[in-house]
């Protein structure tokens, strides 16, 4: 055998050596890589039943995209009708609060002035009896100021009552009462600006009452708590129905126009609320997922009957008990939505280097 036969015998045998040592390797060190290689198309995750989309999880992949479901229950629907609402400019509120407060200050100084004058003409009038002790006309000087200094403090008890009666026309006894005290928390809240009047016109209705408390839809379409205070004494000349003024912890811009969602009296019907966290939207419509199984889930169409600050109030095509999926619904319609038999994978490792 010549020298040349025997230098290509052994590089081929370094050749096969190394290419063992290399498939080794890659069962060992890197037995992911190996197992990329080798395995086999998954398993569709999408498909429909019954002409309702379905999509397949498996339990421990629910667990690590930390899907949960919450069990539906029948519940009580409130009937809830509209009502229009303006957020008030509180301006000629603190500027009546300024005056009234002055006038009361005012008020306590000729108190305290009418109170001294009529005690120093009760003792220049004892001195007058006691044998003329003053003259006549110190004693109507002394009458003169007592008599000055009342009728002052009648026209400051005036001037308040009227400043009062002012107040009142265009706030009502509720704020009324609020500014009679220093130290109220709702007028606190008005002064630092983190409560807002809002004057709410509910409909002529006789079977409707204003209820004690209701929710204020602001323009970013955010609720806000808000409660009674009193009817308005004054109402919204372009609106026909009664007003009442109420308070909520917010604020916005005096004069926005909002809606009210106002409690109705009348008796409620029976549904299921689909909670707000479950709805996922897809071509324009409001759907949600219900695990059906417990590697499966349904896509079904969520037909509202109302919207209200929870969710969805529905009463047909969901049955109390179902499983809805309140977090990882929008996972699901993602897996639901990607192409099937597509893979991504890299078949062969080494020529995915480049």
């Amino acid at each position: 055998m010549t020298r040349k036969k025997i230098v290509l015998l052994a590089f081929a045998a370094a050749l096969l050596a190394a290419g063992g040592w290399y498939r080794y390797y890659l069962a060992t060190a890197m037995p992911g890589t190996l197992a990329l290689a080798t395995t086999k198309a998954p398993q569709q995750a999408a498909k429909t039943v019954g002409g309702e989309p379905v999509v397949i999880v498996a339990a421990g992949a629910q667990q690590a995209s930390h899907i949960e479901v919450f069990p539906l229950v029948a519940s009580t629907i409130q009937p809830e009708l509209t009502a229009y609402a303006t957020v008030l400019d509180l301006q000629p509120l603190f500027d009546l609060h300024d005056r009234l407060a002055t006038a009361r200050a005012e008020r306590d100084s000729l108190s305290a002035q009418s109170t001294a004058s009529l005690a120093q003409y009760q003792r220049s009038r004892i001195l007058f009896n006691d044998n003329h002790n003053i003259s006549e006309k110190a004693l109507q000087d002394a009458q003169a100021t007592m008599r000055t200094d009342q009728a002052k403090l009648q026209a400051a008890d005036v001037s308040q009552l009227g400043l009062k009666a002012t107040l009142r026309q265009q706030f009502g006894d509720a704020l009324v009462r609020a500014t009679d005290k220093a130290t109220s928390p709702l007028f606190r809240r008005l002064l630092a600006g983190r409560s807002m009047i809002v004057r709410v016109t509910l409909p002529i209705d006789s079977t409707v009452v204003a209820p004690a408390v209701i929710t204020i839809e602001s323009p970013a379409g955010r609720r806000i708590v808000a409660q009674k205070l009193s009817a308005s004494p004054q109402s919204d000349p372009a609106l026909q129905g009664m007003s009442y003024l109420y308070a909520a912890d917010a604020q916005l811009p005096s004069g926005t126009h909002a809606t009210a969602h106002v409690a109705s009296s009348a008796a409620g019907s029976t549904g299921l609320l689909i909670p707000e966290n479950a709805i996922v939207w897809y071509g324009g419509q409001a759907w949600a997922y219900v695990r059906t199984a417990p590697d499966r889930f349904t896509r079904r169409f969520v037909p509202s009957v109302k919207t209200v600050e929870q969710g969805f109030i529905v009463t047909t095509g969901f049955r109390a008990g179902d499983l809805v999926v309140i977090h990882g619904a929008q996972l699901l319609l993602s897996q639901e939505l990607t192409p099937q038999g597509i893979t991504t994978q890299c078949k062969d490792p080494p020529e995915c280097d480049g």
